[in-house]
């Protein structure tokens, strides 16, 4: 059995550490890198007691993007639905479909989890990398940390992997044009005056960035950090005012069945914190 190509590290407070490891490949996407990104997701959607999520990637690099590398082993012995469909497929055309939606609804699931996820760059985050680091809810980076969509210099789209749709929402469309129609590389830097990222730290420090932000998360109730990611990405594309405001109305006494406010308060008037109870 080869070594894992993901590995999971609790760092306490319900938060987890995913690690891609295959700093030999500048942590690029192989199918079977993506069937383990995916089972670990799943997993961590499924547990409770997981509050939020920091992605990082093993040795000088965060994700290469795909692994343009990877032999026909790469297509054996996936465990996930999509994998075990790729791997019984015949045709190349059907396969490199199955291939191009693991990863892409890898990201969508990550953008969708329930708990936060922060993108710990630590490295290049480049074409799929990229997208990567878009799909989470934060991003900090290492001092070395460089960033691009770069499969327009390859002959294809640079609009791949959920990029289209981040990249504009976070940067705005103009800014997005340029870096999707260029496909240059940009460093730390520039990635936090555009505000793609939150902060750059020192080489070796961005983990440990991530976790006190993480940390500060993890003090809320879980019920209310989970509706506030929902809320907040689906008013992203609200059509108008009023349908934001009706979902933040619902949203909100919603999460008032559950007692805790009344805690809170009770809390608040004590000079003391809340216990919030599970979900």
């Amino acid at each position: 059995m080869s070594a894992p190509h993901v590995t999971r590290d609790d760092a306490g407070d319900g938060i987890v550490v995913v690690t891609i490891a295959r700093p030999e490949r500048r942590n690029a996407l192989s199918n079977r890198t993506l069937d383990e990104l995916h089972v670990l997701f799943d997993a961590l959607a499924a547990d409770p007691a997981i509050r939020v999520v920091v992605i990082t990637g093993a040795g000088a690099g965060f994700c290469a993007g795909a692994d343009m590398k990877a032999g026909p082993e790469d297509m054996t012995g996936l465990s996930t639905p999509l994998g075990r469909l790729m791997e019984a497929s015949e045709g190349s055309v059907t396969r490199t479909f199955m291939s191009q939606e693991l990863m892409a609804s890898l990201f969508e699931k990550i953008h969708r989890l329930r708990q936060p996820v922060i993108a710990a760059v630590n490295g290049a985050a480049h074409g799929g990398g990229f997208a990567l680091a878009l799909a989470c809810d934060i991003r900090f980076a290492s001092e070395s940390a460089s960033f691009g969509a770069v499969f327009i210099k390859r002959g294809v789209s640079a609009c791949d992997m959920g990029t289209s749709y981040h990249l504009p929402r976070l940067v705005g469309a103009s800014r997005s044009a340029e870096l999707l129609l260029t496909g240059r590389v940009f460093d730390a830097a520039e990635a936090q005056v555009m505000g793609l990222v939150l902060d750059v730290v020192p080489d070796g420090e961005v983990v440990d960035r991530a976790l006190v932000t993480a940390r500060q998360i993890a003090a809320n109730g879980p019920l209310a950090v989970w509706m506030t990611k929902e809320t907040m990405w689906q008013t992203v594309d609200s059509p108008s005012l009023r349908h934001a405001l009706d979902l933040e109305n619902r949203t909100q006494i919603m999460c008032t069945g559950t007692g805790e406010i009344s805690q809170a308060f009770a809390a608040f008037r004590e000079g003391r914190e809340p216990e919030w109870g599970p979900l």
